[in-house]
């Protein structure tokens, strides 16, 4: 073994003391894999496997470095602590040998064993060819029925690493497909969102619905769908390209605690029923969150309208209030479609798009950006009025008059406002 791989894997780097670890102990799985080929991360995510007691040296390691500790399978021993910036697992080592153990894993790159006693690594799989081939290959069949999940976690860990699937292990993911029914939803997603984050993983996710693997969950997605999602990267491209600052939003989550991206956004909604009332249907029942279902079917709702040509001010400023920060998911969206249809961009997104990207990304624009030149409160002094629904589309009317400039002043706010009360 080099000795970069042995300085990536050396316990020098680990957030805790190897003297923690009985021996023998193992590291495997992607620490080991992205060591040997050279890819680092900021975050350490470590994975061990010990003959006994792994549950207990996982708590005592936690306990020793006030750490956090989760108890991940009691039945099969695994236990996870968490450091500031790294997560360690430990197992127990399934059979009576490492080599039992790896035998069951999914891939030969993942069964892969380092002895950070010794600084050996141990590959009684041919991982490393695999690796060096950029090839990955099942260690069996009956390994991917075990866990289905497995057969889309392929697609996911192809495109990540940029290998491809070794056709008899692609074969054999097909005759399977159907066992993928029985992975929960929540499993099945987390995995496709993976492969909307990043753009080796267009052409992966079409893969796995061209296998069978993926349409079993989004019963409503056809090869166009898959053109689309290819299309949106394409967009957000030319996005980045001419509005720049649109293009950041797109990499940008929708949520600090959701980690799907705007453009991820985008893309899913490609995947589902384009009616939005059906979309939240389906998308419901795969257990996406309340943000990402409100994203998708407000792009959805926003694209018919987003490609009229003549929105007066009043429309366009019901059109942002709705938008919100979706704005950018639905500017994707229908930069796709044109390219579906033939217009390949051109002048199109120009004429029709750019007046409403220039609105939305400056933030002292009245119609994109609201900012009231009267309170709720300030309107219900000034007229002597109840708190009612009627303030609400004061407020309203205040804001459209102030963008379409009929109303620059709070005094000419109020009198806008007192004709409203009368005329109601």
């Amino acid at each position: 073994m080099n000795n970069s791989v042995t300085s990536t894997l050396a316990p020098e780097t680990w957030p805790f003391s190897l003297s923690l670890l009985p021996q023998p102990a193992y590291m495997v799985g992607g620490a080991v894999r992205d060591a040997l080929l050279g890819r680092s991360r900021e975050y350490l995510d470590l994975d061990f496997v010990i003959p006994t007691d792994a549950v207990k040296v996982a708590r005592a390691i936690a306990q020793h470095y006030q750490a956090g500790f989760v108890l991940l399978d009691p039945q099969r021993q695994i236990a996870r602590v968490v450091f500031p910036h790294a997560t360690v697992d430990i197992a127990q080592q399934e059979g009576a040998s490492l080599k039992t153990d790896l035998h069951r894993r999914d891939f030969t790159v993942n069964a892969i064993a380092y002895d950070p006693h010794s600084q050996e690594i141990i590959d009684p799989l041919q991982g490393v060819a695999d690796l060096e081939k950029r090839v990955l290959r099942m260690i069996s069949p009956a390994n991917l029925q075990d866990d289905p999940l497995r057969l889309m976690r392929a697609y996911r860990q192809a495109a990540q690493l940029g290998f491809t699937i070794e056709p008899a292990t692609q074969q054999a993911i097909r005759d399977l497909a159907a066992h993928i029914t029985t992975v929960a939803a929540e499993r099945v997603r987390v995995e496709v969102g993976y492969l909307l984050a990043i753009p080796q993983g267009t052409q992966a996710i079409a893969m796995a619905w061209e296998d069978g693997v993926l349409a079993p969950f989004f019963k409503n997605a056809t090869n166009e769908s898959f053109v689309k999602i290819a299309a949106v990267d394409t967009a957000a491209a030319y996005i980045t390209q001419n509005w720049q600052p649109l293009g950041v939003e797109l990499q940008e989550y929708i949520r600090d605690t959701i980690k799907t991206t705007h453009l991820g956004i985008a893309k899913l909604a490609c995947l589902v029923h384009p009616h939005p009332e059906a979309a939240e249907i389906e998308l419901l029942q795969l257990t996406y969150s309340r943000a990402e279902i409100h994203s998708v079917i407000t792009a959805l709702r926003l694209l018919p309208r987003l490609k009229a040509t003549n929105m007066s001010l009043r429309e366009q400023y019901f059109f942002f209030q709705e938008a919100g920060n979706v704005f950018s998911t639905a500017v994707a969206l229908a930069l796709a479609c044109d390219n579906l249809v033939g217009a390949m961009f051109g002048d199109k997104p120009l004429s029709v798009y750019a007046p409403l990207i220039s609105r939305y990304l400056n933030p002292d624009d009245l119609v994109a950006h609201p900012s009231p030149i009267l309170s709720g409160k300030e309107i219900i002094i000034a007229l002597n009025l109840s708190p009612s629904p009627l303030i609400g589309k004061i407020i309203t009317e205040i804001a459209i008059a102030q963008a379409e400039g009929k109303v620059t002043t709070p005094k000419e706010a109020i009198a806008f406002a007192q004709q409203i009360v009368t005329n109601s």
